[in-house]
């Protein structure tokens, strides 16, 4: 291997992969199986991932130099209220959304997130996506609504509700308006995303607090753990490995995008997509039915479309830039004109 080739080891990917999809996987399963058992306290459950996220992160930085605490700063504060904001209703939207419907669903019920992502992106930069985007994101929606379609074989059990696709589709937008928030939120946490994932994660529980107080969830913890019928260990368990592994799968997202290509990262998200429906078939005894199955992966086929227009869109400039400083050492330094005539030849 060339010592100038500075790709991660195959072996170190492999790994940062693995991780990534066993913590997402985690969370998904440990947030149902509480959801299950405790349907009347989603805000409250939420909080507390919260609040344990932030005290793993402080107990992080006192033993890791790369995990830097934020200074609270007022200024800096109302700078991010707004990715604040749409990151708790994001998270609220999806926790009751997946309470709502089956785990074999959930990918489908948010299945809008990148066509919303793409229109989204395009009204804030006053951009125009190309046909490719457009066709992908078409493929995508073309997923969701073949997902969503009424089936007349389902139990009752299994057929998701109004409400449910409600939960959904603002879950979706909400993940869209956050991608393009979190771009213009970076300057102000000097472009940290540790930072950033420490003020969403600490100004999301300060701002959900008073909701579970005023929807009653403090009370009604203290009600059923008075009763004989509740299980208080499945609770208090379930919130700190979901607390835990929230901070976990922090992590490995961000190890995720430094060591991995975006294609890499699609493809595992795809995987573990599959892997999650599989399960939930298995633990849950989800109802996987030929409509959900042909809605996934056409959700999963159009999103890696669109991953791979975009990381050719990338790709190509750097590589012409790549080819023309080669051939210029190799011409001596002659004028950029010629070398570019022989770089276009050349790609032909």
């Amino acid at each position: 291997m060339d010592s100038t080739d500075k790709r991660p080891p195959l072996l170190r990917v492999a790994a940062v992969v693995s991780f990534y999809m066993f913590a997402a996987l985690v969370m998904v399963f440990v947030n149902k199986m509480v959801l299950n058992s405790t349907p009347n306290l989603p805000l409250l459950f939420l909080f507390l991932q919260l609040i344990i996220a932030v005290i793993l992160l402080h107990v992080t930085a006192l033993f890791s130099s790369k995990i830097e605490i934020p200074q609270w700063d007022l200024h800096i504060a109302k700078k991010l209220i707004p990715v604040v904001t749409i990151n708790i209703v994001g998270l609220v939207f999806n926790t009751l959304c997946l309470r709502e419907v089956e785990a074999t669903f959930f990918q489908i019920a948010r299945g809008l997130v990148l066509p919303l992502t793409i229109t989204v992106t395009s009204l804030t930069t006053h951009s125009h996506p190309t046909s490719r985007v457009i066709t992908a994101a078409a493929i995508v929606t073309i997923g969701f609504f073949v997902g969503v379609a009424p089936e007349g074989n389902l139990p009752a059990s299994s057929i998701p509700s109004a409400i449910s696709l409600f939960y959904g589709v603002f879950s979706s937008v909400s993940i869209a308006i956050h991608s393009v928030l979190v771009k213009s939120s970076l300057p102000y946490c000097n472009n940290s995303t540790i930072q950033l994932a420490y003020w969403t994660n600490a100004g999301s529980a300060i701002f959900l607090a008073p909701f579970v107080l005023l929807h009653g969830e403090a009370a009604k913890l203290f009600e059923l753990s008075a009763g004989q019928e509740w299980n208080l260990r499945v609770f208090a368990w379930g919130s700190l490995v979901t607390g835990f592994f929230g901070f976990l799968l922090c992590i490995a997202g961000l190890l995720s995008i430094k060591v991995t290509s975006p294609v890499t990262h699609m493809f595992s998200s795809a995987a573990r997509s599959v892997i999650q429906t599989l399960l939930g078939v298995y633990l849950f005894h989800d109802v996987l039915t030929t409509n959900r199955l042909i809605s996934l992966m056409t959700i999963l086929g159009g999103t890696m479309y669109y991953t791979w227009i975009k990381t050719a869109e990338q790709t190509r400039p750097f590589v012409r830039s790549v080819d023309l400083e080669a051939l210029r050492q190799e011409r001596g330094g002659k004028d950029e004109g010629s070398i570019w005539q022989a770089s276009e030849k050349s790609s032909s």
